[in-house]
This record gives C-alpha cells, sequence and structure tokens, in this order.
C-alpha cells in the first residue's frame, strides 16, 4: 500500500506545479472574471501542498537545518522579485509595502508559524522539546534585524519614517551581513544547535522512518519546489486585485490586502512546520519559522535599498506605534518562551492570540 501511495504522491506533485505555472501564464497582468479567480486560487492550494511535499524530500536527503534553510530562502527570493516589480509598477502607491510585506512575515512566522507548531508538538507529549541555544540565537537575530530595518527609522533626524540615502545602505548591508553570518552558524559552526532533539534531550540528526531519496529524485524536487513557489507567489499576485477590490468593497484597510498575500505566500513553511511538530521535530519547526522572518528581512531590505537607486517614490520603512507594540511583545514573549528549551500548551496559544491581535488590528486598525 505505500508504493502505490508514493507513486501517486509523486505523480501529481509533478503535475500540480506546472499546471499552476500554466494558470500564472493565462492570468499574469489581466482582468479575471470570478471563476477563473476560483482556478487560479485552487491552484495556488495545489502548489503550496506540492511545495511542501518537495520542500520535505529535500531536506530528507541533505538534512537539517539545510532542509528547512532551502525552503526559506527559496520563498524569501521569490517574494522579494515580487514586492520589487510591485514596486516598479506602482510607484509612490507602493511605498510602504516592503515594510508592510516584511511585519506581516514576522509576525506570521514568529507568531503564527511558531505558535501553532508549539501546540501541535505540545499536544500529544504534553510539552514541546527543543534546542534552546539555537532557538535562542534566531531570535536574536530577529530581534536586531527587525528592530534595525523596522523601528529605527522612526527615530532618525530625516522626517518621515525613512532613512537617508547612507542610513538605508548601512541597514542593507547589516541585514546581509547578519544573516549571512546566522547561516554559517546554523549549516556549519553550530549546526548541531539546530537539530531536533528528543523529549530526553538527544539530538535526533536523520530520521530514520525511511531512507533519503537519491541525488536524482532531490534534484527533480528542487527544481519542482522552485516551480510551486513560483507558482504559489505569482497566483497570489494574480488573485490580489480581486483581494483588494472585495477589501475596499468591505470598506476595510489597503493593508489587509498585504496581511492576506503574506499569508497565502507563507503557506508552504506553515504546513512544513506543522508536519515537523506533528513528527515530535519542533526544532525544524523553529527553524522554518525564525529562519523565515530572518530571510524575509536580511533578503528584502538589501534588495530593495539595490532597487530603490531606480524606484520613484519614497520608501516608507518604519513602523507605527501599534505595530511597534506588537513586535515588542513578540520578542520579549518569545524570548520567555525559548530560554527553557520546552513549551507547553500556554506557550503556544500565547503566541497565536498576539498573531489574532495582529489579525484582527490589521483589519480594526
Amino acid at each position: 500500500m505505500r508504493a502505490p501511495s508514493r507513486a501517486l504522491a509523486a505523480q501529481w506533485t509533478t503535475v500540480v506545479p506546472v499546471v499552476a505555472v500554466v494558470a500564472l501564464i493565462f492570468s499574469w497582468g489581466r482582468e479575471l472574471p470570478v471563476f477563473a479567480v476560483v482556478l487560479v486560487a485552487l491552484c495556488l492550494a495545489g502548489a503550496v501542498l506540492a511545495a511542501v511535499h518537495h520542500a520535505e524530500v529535500i531536506a530528507h536527503r541533505v538534512g537539517e537545518p539545510f532542509g528547512s534553510l532551502v525552503l526559506a530562502v527559496a520563498v524569501t527570493v521569490i517574494e522579494v522579485a515580487l514586492i520589487v516589480t510591485l514596486m516598479a509598477d506602482g510607484g509612490s502607491k507602493y511605498s510602504s509595502l516592503a515594510r508592510d510585506t516584511v511585519f506581516a512575515a514576522v509576525m506570521i512566522t514568529c507568531n503564527g508559524i511558531v505558535g501553532l507548531s508549539l501546540l501541535v508538538g505540545a499536544v500529544r507529549r504534553g510539552f514541546a522539546v527543543f534546542n534552546a541555544e539555537g532557538s535562542g540565537t534566531a531570535l536574536s537575530a530577529v530581534a536586531a534585524l527587525s528592530t534595525l530595518t523596522l523601528v529605527l527609522p522612526r527615530f532618525t533626524k530625516k522626517p518621515g519614517p525613512e532613512f537617508s540615502g547612507p542610513q538605508l545602505a548601512f541597514a542593507a548591508i547589516a541585514s546581509l551581513c547578519l544573516y549571512g553570518l546566522f547561516v554559517a552558524v546554523q549549516t556549519v559552526r553550530h549546526r548541531d544547535y539546530f537539530l531536533p532533539v528528543t523529549q530526553e534531550g538527544e539530538i535526533q540528526d536523520e530520521e530514520g522512518h525511511a531512507p533519503p531519496p537519491s541525488r536524482r529524485a532531490a534534484l527533480l524536487s528542487l527544481g519542482l519546489l522552485l516551480v510551486a513557489l513560483i507558482a504559489v507567489v505569482g497566483n497570489a499576485k494574480a488573485i490580489s486585485p480581486t483581494l483588494e477590490s472585495g477589501v475596499e468593497a468591505a470598506g476595510l484597510p489597503h493593508a489587509v490586502v498585504g496581511v492576506v498575500i503574506a499569508l497565502l505566500v507563507l503557506l508552504p513553511e506553515t504546513l512544513a512546520a506543522v508536519r515537523a511538530a506533528r513528527r515530535d521535530r519542533v526544532q525544524t519547526s523553529l527553524n522554518l519559522g525564525l529562519g523565515s522572518a530572518m530571510a524575509s528581512i536580511g533578503l528584502t531590505i538589501p534588495a530593495i535599498a539595490l532597487a530603490s537607486v531606480w524606484l520613484t517614490g519614497p520608501l516608507l520603512l518604519g513602523l507605527g506605534a501599534t505595530h511597534m507594540v506588537l513586535l515588542a511583545l513578540t520578542l520579549v514573549v518569545g524570548a520567555l518562551t525559548i530560554v527553557p528549551g520546552r513549551a507547553t500548551l500556554m506557550q503556544g496559544g500565547i503566541h497565536l492570540a498576539i498573531f489574532a491581535a495582529f489579525v484582527f488590528l490589521a483589519v480594526s486598525p
């Protein structure tokens, strides 16, 4: 029974990304009727599930923490390309798009993904176990990156929530250096800090339930993962005009569109993190959540800083007071969650409550 199910999974996860890209080609830059939006949304959902499957194949081949790093970086690179494209086409209309997207990604990953993973991991065993040294290192990097890029612009001499040219260059270089240093620590210097641990605290270096896939299968999954992620981000962009129209018709703030798109784009990480937590590999879930937050800042800000050379209009990066409070609350609660190296349902519920507050305040600021 297991062999036919694997063959079936391999077939649909190969076909669906291609179909989703075809749907993207036919829908890109066009005004879609309702039935077309529904079809594109179905293709997007299928591409998300396919992306999770291929990410797990790659993770099983290369091991942790490389597997979670591949998915986080791949999603972020494509997301950055989408942000730059929208800002280049929209001008001043999208002057705050980078800030809104990055902050939404931080809230979704550090509260939504982390909270859900802790909740799932604690349901079976009573508490979720992870490596406090690795997770603490990741959280401190998120704190430094988010403060340098999203909080400081509010407190510089330049009027408005903007950096001056030299300040933006410094923030971009600092973000890239911090992210590069973290990747080196995660994958080389202290790789064992980011490996899943058992309830007794022993490192789970390998998954013993199945042999790793061949190199050819892993390379095929890598290619299909990139195709699926392009389809996810592209189809999210394709249905965004319909979302925007619906948001405006409902009288909701424009920022809600950014939150919805960020939720769609981060679905692969969310599903992969939850599936890892169900297998008692909560550290992998935290690697995905916190790693995606770092990648979102560490790659987006340098790319936007470089693109600002030819982009027109202001680049608004500083958060408002409400969002700064949510960011501070997230970092304080995150530190208290990670220090013990284990978490109960309570910690997961607290993170999800902060995430719910972020979504609610996006809808009703």
